[in-house]
């Protein structure tokens, strides 16, 4: 790219975080970086951005990218360096068989990307074996539309939720995961009334904002859409005609649902629900004909996740409440290109352009592409293909923008696997993290190729309503950085297919993938964007935000579909499909007596090589944790704040205990985010179990048996450093961007003598001041360097330390000599209060602030955002501002 796009105007373009999809204005400040808003233009978020997406600005930079390629250790150039992947995937090949080699790609791949592993891997690599990150969060979803509908549609549009009379969100925790829509929800609520039930075994952010929440049992939703079925059935609401006309399997699926949900008292047995909150939600269900039902990863992350989104299906076929405005089915997508990646094929049981595997789709795919080696049967989904790493079968894997070594179920275990490998070759924009780490241990078969990252990347992506935008790049690309379809077009050409990968645009690709929607396609397929394939490289780049279908001879998107039938299975009718009798994978045990239930926190994102460079999201929930009801903090021993040691049979992890009655007893909760670079004990992923959908091959990540043992802690602490440190092996830490530098807060039971004698390593070169008393375990350290705050070290016993908080402002700044025994006692040196932990993320806006506004009169959440700006960005934070307004009596007590 040229030079003056370093300084080039405001760009539009779209966020890299969840499904949402939501439009960007960049505009870049010619250094490197770029400040960032909303676009009031793009549809799905019209000007409106969540935390993260508010924070994008603070996470560009070049401190964590690989920027050159890497071949077994050493830097290399990007000939030396795809000649050897070429070089290794053609002995591997030789010596294994095409079935040997795999790829494992991710929804933050852009569709061109996408397109062109799919079609090197199962075209003319050969291999069926190409998964995604995205059958860890979207497959149940997939698999439960292509059962009903014959393909994997999303009906309806996100103006639906503004339009709908009621809103269910089952297993979504929108507020905290999907705020931007969640505020759509929530502004139809005060302009037109709108009802709000959430059903969800945590009282979360988006239940405590609900106008009713069922805290129904883990994994029993299938039985509560299985009663409304039957409630559907013996009532008017039920449209026969639209049943008659449109669809099949109605008598079979009703009688299933009668024998899972035969009543409603064992509706409410089975379900954990008072008979009351049943009745109360099959009334408010079967009264309200607009009537929008969501779901996110607390349906799909299920072994009975397909089975519950066809039950949620039924219900909205047998009503013939689909396809029209304010009424459907509507699934979040946890990743920002999850739903282009299926277009084009990114599942190991799907080809591009939404085809499977029938001998006609393989040959229709093959012709198109004239592909030599064209795969003919389905691949190794993810936990499978991970599996198969382990024991031999898959020799060569190339992994593209994620993270499986934390991200997938007994992560330990895929941690262990990368290093049997013949050949790993990594394309991501990071320099390190733990898949990285993982294929290190194994010498001679690492291969790291530096991707463009986000601000760099040019191509399109699809969101959660089918919504097609450009991802447009405002930045260079850094250092030796390239597109991923660059990369495998380049490696392509090096086995042979030069040919057929010979694009030199971005957009030649999607004129390609646009055609092929559209071959041999007279309406079966649901999936055609052919109405496109003649964009020139102008109309590509200018490409507004589109819905698909957009069929040959229009530009014009298609807002809903199946409202008037029209379902592509062969007969033009959808399916209602029987339900398994719903059950949980493991069995809970005396050893293991609880339910492990993982997910994410609000300022966060996946494992944080984004979201953890930012300072203002880290500072939210800055630890690994674990939510515990007060009556299993009994139970086990523990102690609210305290550390406790969560296992399973598939490993461990040590969390901070957070006493909360937002999970049921018996139930806990830990997010997803933290990794070995980020923590010393806080990876959740290998805790999860293995166990899948038996339709979808999605993991269950939200009910793994487990155990909770109290871990004593008797000094506590935090450290600050402008530079990376090497902590004492044995603590306890969790790293947190700060600006300027970094910090960690620290736990230990080991002596203070023994730290301190650790901590003497730390800070060569430096001026330092400390403060020391050994006969009550306080140990305190500040180092300087030509007058400023290097670091500090501070450690006490665990109920006494001061908070990171109130120094790390000072971090990298000038410190007079005369005010360096204020900061050793944990005050700033000009007497500022410490805000406390940050409620809002996206102003920065600490507790003690809120409190304080609160104090001077502000009496609900818009008052707050009056004072102190608070809650007026995304609104994700309103939940937490409602309860400081409960809190504030006691606090005044």
């Amino acid at each position: 790219m040229s030079d003056p796009i370093g300084t080039m105007p405001t760009v539009r373009t779209t966020c890299p975080y969840c499904g949402v999809g939501c439009g960007i204005l960049a505009t870049p400040d010619g250094a490197g970086g770029a400040t960032v808003a909303g676009d009031p233009g793009h549809p799905s978020n019209v000007g409106r951005l969540c935390s993260k997406g508010a924070a994008l600005g603070e996470t560009l930079g070049l401190a964590t990218r690989l920027l050159h390629p890497v071949v077994d250790g050493a830097r290399t150039s990007w000939s030396t360096a795809l000649d050897a992947v070429a070089t290794r995937l053609t002995d591997v090949i030789a010596r294994h068989g095409r079935e040997s080699v795999a790829f494992y790609l991710s929804g933050q791949l852009l569709t061109e990307d996408y397109y062109v592993a799919n079609k090197l891997a199962k075209g003319f690599i050969g291999t069926p074996h190409v998964d995604t990150n995205s059958r860890l969060c979207m497959a149940s979803s997939v698999a439960g539309h292509r059962r009903s509908f014959g393909a994997d549609v999303v009906p309806g549009s996100y103006e639906d939720l503004e339009q709908a009379d009621l809103v269910v969100l089952v297993g979504s925790n929108a507020a905290w995961c999907h705020p931007v829509l969640f505020q759509r929800i929530a502004a139809a609520r005060r302009s037109r009334g709108t009802r709000v039930i959430a059903i969800d075994p945590r009282r979360t952010a988006t239940a405590e904002e609900a106008d009713a929440h069922l805290a129904v049992a883990p994994g029993q939703d299938t039985v509560l859409f299985a009663h409304l079925l039957t409630q559907i059935a013996d009532s008017a609401v039920l449209d026969r005609a639209f049943v008659a006309a449109h669809t099949t399997g109605f008598d079979e699926t009703l009688a299933r649902a009668r024998e899972i949900a035969p009543s409603l008292a064992a509706t409410a047995a089975r379900t954990g629900l008072a008979e009351s909150e049943v009745r109360d939600f099959v009334r408010a269900w079967c009264a309200t004909e607009r009537v929008v039902t969501v779901w996110s990863q607390g349906v799909n992350q299920s072994a009975q996740g397909t089975d519950k989104v066809t039950s949620i299906v039924a219900c909205h076929l047998a009503t013939g409440r689909i396809g029209r405005p304010g009424m459907g089915p509507l699934s979040f997508t946890g990743q920002p290109n999850a739903m282009g990646g299926r277009e084009v094929g990114g599942l190991a049981n799907m080809l591009a352009a939404h085809m499977g595997f029938s001998a006609v789709e393989v040959d229709r795919v093959r012709r198109f592409w004239t592909a030599p080696a064209m795969v003919t049967g389905e691949g190794l989904k993810a936990v499978d293909l991970f599996d198969a790493v382990a024991d031999g079968r898959i020799r060569a894997l190339w992994v593209m923008g994620t993270n499986p070594a934390v991200s997938l179920p007994r992560a330990d275990a895929v941690r262990d696997a990368l290093g049997r490998l013949d050949l790993l070759v990594v394309s991501d924009n990071v320099a390190s993290n733990d898949t990285l780490s993982a294929g290190i241990g194994a010498a001679g078969i690492h291969i790291r190729l530096p991707a463009a990252a986000w601000g760099e990347k040019d191509g399109t992506v699809t969101n959660s309503e089918r919504r097609i935008s450009r991802q447009r790049p405002f930045l260079r690309l850094a250092g030796e950085a390239k597109p991923d379809w660059w990369i495998l077009s380049r490696v392509a050409e090096r086995l042979g297919h030069g040919v057929a990968f010979a694009w030199t645009s971005p957009a030649a690709i999607f004129r390609e993938h646009a055609a092929l929607s559209g071959f041999e396609n007279d309406g079966a397929r649901a999936f055609d964007i052919s109405g496109l394939d003649d964009l020139d490289d102008a109309g590509y780049d200018a490409l507004a935000p589109v819905q698909w279908p957009v069929r040959r001879g229009t530009r014009d998107g298609t807002a809903r579909l199946f409202g008037d039938g029209g379902f592509v299975t062969a007969d033009r009718r959808a399916r209602f499909v029987p339900a398994a009798a719903p059950g949980l994978a493991s069995a809970a045990s005396p050893r293991f007596p609880l339910r492990l239930n993982t997910g994410r926190v609000r300022d966060q994102w996946h494992t944080m090589t984004r979201t953890g460079l930012s300072p203002r999201l880290g500072a939210h929930r800055p630890e690994p944790f674990v939510e515990v009801h007060p009556d299993d903090i009994a139970r086990c021993g523990l102690r609210d704040g305290g550390f406790a040691r969560a296992e399973t049979a598939h490993g461990s992890a040590v969390l901070r205990v957070v006493a909360t009655e937002i999970v049921r007893p018996g139930e806990i909760f830990a997010p997803i985010h933290w990794t070995a670079e980020t923590s010393s004990y806080g990876r959740v992923g290998p805790l999860v179990q293995g166990a899948t959908d038996p339709h979808s091959g999605q993991p269950e990540a939200k009910a793994t048996p487990a155990t909770l043992v109290p871990v004593p802690m008797r000094l506590a602490g935090f450290a600050l450093s402008t530079a990376p440190l090497a902590l004492p092996v044995g603590l306890w830490w969790a790293r947190i961007a700060v600006a300027g530098g970094f910090a960690w807060t620290l736990a230990g039971d080991g002596p203070l003598a023994a730290l301190v004698a650790a901590a003497t390593a730390l800070f060569p070169g430096c001026d330092r001041a400390e403060l020391r008393d050994p006969a009550r375990d306080v140990f305190r350290l500040a180092a300087f360097d030509d007058g400023r705050l290097a670091g500090a070290l501070f450690v006490g016993p665990a109920a006494q330390v001061p908070r990171w908080e109130t120094l790390a402002p000072l971090l990298g700044g000038p410190v007079a000599s005369a005010a360096r025994l204020s900061l050793l006692s944990g005050r700033a040196p000009d007497g500022s209060a410490d805000c406390g932990p940050v409620v809002c993320a996206c102003h920065s806006v600490g507790r003690e602030a809120i409190l304080a506004a609160i104090a001077a009169g502000a009496d609900d959440a818009s008052a707050i955002g009056a004072a102190v700006k608070a809650g007026t960005n995304c609104g994700s934070c309103i939940p937490e501002l409602k309860r400081l307004l409960a809190e504030v009596p006691r606090v005044a007590a």
